[in-house]
């Protein structure tokens, strides 16, 4: 996939929102003008923490200060090497090589797992007949319509691909965040109304109400929901209802057709957002599930993730796919003429 990237125009004046798109340390104030906490700015969350605690951490969140230094060194050791990287989830992606991997490494208190509820760290059970569909660099079997991200189940028409391969979502927005290889941003503005977050992967920008409303009836579905948010005291409450059930629920698993993702924004500091959420989804998973992650100021500013317009890949991808489907035919009707000598 080909991917340019565009100057977004102005969306601070389109929107009304105060204050800068990005500024130093002491730019950016506790409060916004009209009380609320001052959540805006552009926010990286790269993590080099897995999603699952691995067995032999126990319930024990955090890693000691012995166990960071030698990650640390792990890692360095990796640098340059030509292998897969993974997602927070563990799929493999060999498209940009591991030069593009982001990778974060500077927090004191690294957990043993993204994932805090149900304490092991682990994800709970699955329901009866939910399967693991990942997805990944090779394609696997299935049937319409793919809910995964990455992948696909063939190449017959766009529908065989993975929803981020289409652009429809980002793979690591589904909304929840969760820490991919790279374009792990998203950008925070916001008014006395609305708080808007616009991730970079795949460009998608979540239009939040504040003050309530009607809800969507039950019958419409879209494919990041229906967010609706709040304050309790300094933190951003956010419940997202209405998935239209074409993507996953979670982690691989299920579908978003009950999903009901509620998360958590806490301001920790000038430069660090405490973000939690929690999925509960009985038609997937036996309990909640609940992730916490830091989000990190960045002085910078995202660029227009075009990936309709430069999705050269989807194109040639299907192309390619007709043409040897041509060769086979050709093949077919010549071994039909040899038969017949």
């Amino acid at each position: 996939m080909r991917i340019f990237k565009v100057p977004l125009s102005a969306l601070g004046v389109l929107l009304g929102m105060a204050g800068p798109l990005h500024g130093g340390e002491g730019a950016a104030p506790a409060f916004t003008q009209w009380g609320q906490p001052d959540l805006q700015g552009v926010w990286n969350f790269s993590s080099d923490v897995p999603l699952q605690r691995p067995a032999h951490f126990g319930d024990r969140q955090f890693l000691t200060s012995e166990e960071i230094t030698a990650e640390q060194e792990q890692r360095l050791l990796r640098i340059g090497t030509r292998g897969p990287v993974r997602s927070a989830e563990g799929v493999e992606a060999l498209y940009n090589d591991n030069i593009w991997a982001e990778n974060r490494s500077d927090i004191d208190n690294v957990r043993t797992s993204l994932i805090v509820l149900p304490e092991n760290g682990r994800l709970p059970s699955v329901q009866a007949g939910i399967n693991h569909q990942p997805g990944g660099e090779r394609d696997v079997a299935g049937t319409r319509p793919v809910r995964f991200a990455v992948g696909g189940i063939g190449r017959t028409g766009p529908e065989d691909r993975g929803v981020s391969e289409r652009c429809l979502v980002g793979f690591n927005n589904m909304p929840q965040l969760m820490p991919s290889v790279y374009n792990n941003n998203i950008q925070i503005v916001q008014n006395q109304d609305y708080v808007v977050i616009l991730s970079e992967m795949v460009h998608d920008a979540r239009i939040i109400p504040l003050r309530g409303g009607a809800r969507l009836s039950d019958d419409i579905g879209l494919w990041s929901g229906d967010s609706r948010g709040r304050w309790e005291g300094r933190t951003l409450v956010i419940e997202t209802r209405n998935f239209n059930g074409l993507t996953q629920s979670f982690a691989g698993y299920g579908s978003s057709s009950n999903k009901l993702l509620v998360e958590r924004l806490t301001k920790a500091g000038p430069r660090s957002i405490s973000y939690e959420y929690t999925i509960t989804d009985p038609d997937t998973f036996s309990e909640p599930v609940s992730v916490i992650l830091p989000l990190t100021k960045v002085d910078a500013q995202l660029y227009e993730y075009a990936c309709h317009e430069g999705n050269y890949g989807m194109a040639n991808m299907l192309k390619a796919a007709r043409a040897r489907d041509a060769t086979a035919e050709m093949d077919r009707v010549a071994d039909l003429f040899r038969d017949r000598q």
